[in-house]
Parts: C-alpha cells; sequence; structure tokens
C-alpha cells in the first residue's frame, strides 16, 4: 500500500489517499488521539470520484462515532480497465427487464465477475490497512455491492458484523451462500427501488443465516433513503464494533 494524498477535513477527520497495486483507495481516520480505532469497510456501486461526496458524509459519520473508514474503487469502474462483457450484460438487463422476461442468466454475467475480482481486492486492502497502526479492529463492511458483501462475509473471518443495502441484484449462486453468513445483519431495503428486486432482496434476506438480522425497508426509490436509516445503521455499528 502506497499513500499518494493526505488532507484534514474541516471536523478534523484525516483523509488520505492511497493506491494498492493498480487500485485506488481512500482511508479516513478520526481526528482524535486515540490509538486503535475499529474499520468499516465501505462499499459503493462504483465510480470514487461521482461517489465520493456520499462517501466522504458516511465516512465523517463514521469518524464521529470512533470508527476508521475505507473504500477501494471497484474493478471495471473509474479508471480501471472495464470488465469483459460487463457492459453488454448491462445492456442485455435492461432490454431483458424492460420485455418482462427472467434475467437469472444476465445477472450471473454482470455480478459474477465483479465479486470474484472484488472479493480478493477487499482482502488485500484489509491485510494491509490493518497493518497500520491504528487500525485495530473489530472490522465491519458497510454499503452495496450486496452480493460483494455477501461473499466476504463469508469468506473473511475479520469482518465482525456487516450493514448491507438490497439495491443491487442477487445471483443464485450468492443466495445459496447466504446460508453461510452467520454475522450479525443490518440490511437496508427500499420498498420502490427502481433497480433492485424487491422479492430477491426479500428472498436473500430470508436465507442469511445469522441469528441477529434485521431487515429495515423504508417506502422510496434507491436514493430516497431517510436520514433516520443511517442513524440506526449507525447504531448497529455501535453494538458490534465499540
Amino acid at each position: 500500500m502506497q499513500f499518494t494524498n493526505e488532507r484534514r477535513l474541516d471536523d478534523g477527520v484525516v483523509e488520505r489517499g492511497f493506491s494498492l497495486g493498480d487500485v485506488p483507495g481512500i482511508l479516513w481516520t478520526p481526528g482524535s488521539e486515540s490509538t486503535r480505532v475499529p474499520l468499516i469497510l465501505m462499499g459503493h456501486p462504483g465510480g470514487l470520484g461521482k461517489m465520493y461526496p456520499r462517501l466522504v458524509g458516511r465516512a465523517q459519520h463514521s469518524a464521529s462515532m470512533g470508527f476508521a473508514s475505507a473504500t477501494i474503487e471497484l474493478p471495471g469502474s473509474g479508471d480501471r480497465p472495464r470488465l469483459v462483457g460487463v457492459d453488454e450484460a448491462r445492456a442485455d438487463l435492461r432490454q431483458t427487464l424492460a420485455a418482462g422476461e427472467p434475467v437469472d442468466g444476465i445477472v450471473d454475467r454482470l455480478i459474477l465477475p465483479l465479486v470474484e475480482q472484488a472479493v480478493p481486492e477487499w482482502q488485500a486492502a484489509l491485510d494491509a490497512l490493518l497493518e497500520l497502526p491504528r487500525l485495530g479492529g473489530p472490522v465491519g463492511y458497510s454499503g452495496g455491492v450486496i452480493a460483494i458483501g455477501v461473499r466476504l462475509a463469508v469468506v473473511e473471518p475479520r469482518i465482525a458484523a456487516a450493514g448491507l443495502f438490497a439495491g443491487s441484484y442477487v445471483p443464485a449462486t450468492i443466495l445459496e451462500e447466504a446460508r453461510q453468513v452467520t454475522i450479525p445483519l443490518h440490511v437496508l431495503l427500499q420498498w420502490d427501488d427502481e433497480g433492485n428486486d424487491r422479492q430477491m432482496a426479500l428472498d436473500l434476506f430470508d436465507a442469511f443465516g445469522s441469528r441477529e438480522k434485521t431487515l429495515q425497508a423504508n417506502l422510496g426509490g434507491h436514493t430516497g433513503v431517510p436520514q433516520h436509516a443511517a442513524e440506526d445503521a449507525a447504531r448497529f455499528f455501535l453494538r458490534h464494533l465499540s
């Protein structure tokens, strides 16, 4: 891991850009002098540039609770090379949804290549981040793409709790993997999300093997998440990472 820039935000949070090989990322740490802080890995749908305002807002909120946050660019997004076949799968998905036809095979083509590449990159980033002196764990995962969060919850024992956003399609293989997830979960579902299959999200929640799992469903579209939903997610991480 190489740090590429550093700045201090108005609330004292320290923001540092980094690169891990060809994968760019950002780390935010609280401005307090506490020696070891928990870490939240912040998932997003790709494109650090366009997602930055929302990511920094989430990071500052986490820092106010004493947590560090980190994110990395997804494969095929930003300045990273495009994933072969994914753009075609995305176009096919739009056409198939418009025709009202089944999308299972297209979802696999769209999501699985992303999961297969992104999860090892997240694990490599976590290896490097936990070597830094201020980051001691425990570790949480927050956000989407939800299939990435599910796979990470299955294969990465260092993740103690996850707050997942049910805002993207889920391949059948990920639905099966969800039965192996046992960590505490807080799942957010926007009931009228135009880019999500509501029943698929409900089936995924039902499949999770966790004994502690909460589904918070709110009326509204993909970007209409109410403020109180963020506050509820924050309380979830305070319970499990503090």
